[in-house]
């Protein structure tokens, strides 16, 4: 068994995705009935479900991407139109930034 991909609720995948691949360094891909994928580098295909609700409780689960420098990820991110939520926190297991993509999904950035 392996993990094939994550999907995402989401109300306007196309949009949605273009966030994702511009954060990511990958190409959007827009497919059938209003799903869209992106296959980052080393990692697993993220795809958007087209869904007529709105986001409106905290993810039961979010995603962690590690970066060299939390800070200059999320000064990327914000001008791709995340939002951060709170601030940088340090626990015995490094630093992380939780953030929120253009529909509300948190995401978190780790060092």
């Amino acid at each position: 068994m392996r993990l094939e991909q994550i999907v995402i609720d989401s109300n306007e995948p196309s949009r949605l995705v273009r966030f994702w691949a511009e954060l990511l360094g990958c190409e959007p891909v827009n497919r059938e009935h209003g799903w869209a994928h992106v296959e980052p580098p080393g990692g697993v295909r993220m795809s958007f479900q087209p869904v007529p609700e709105r986001k409106d409780v905290k993810n039961r689960l979010h995603l962690d991407f590690e970066v060299d420098d939390i800070e200059a990820a999320v000064v990327k991110a914000v001008n791709l139109g995340a939002s951060r939520e709170g601030v940088v926190v340090t626990d015995e297991k490094g630093s992380f930034q939780v953030m929120r993509d253009p529909e509300g999904n948190e995401f978190c950035f780790v060092h």
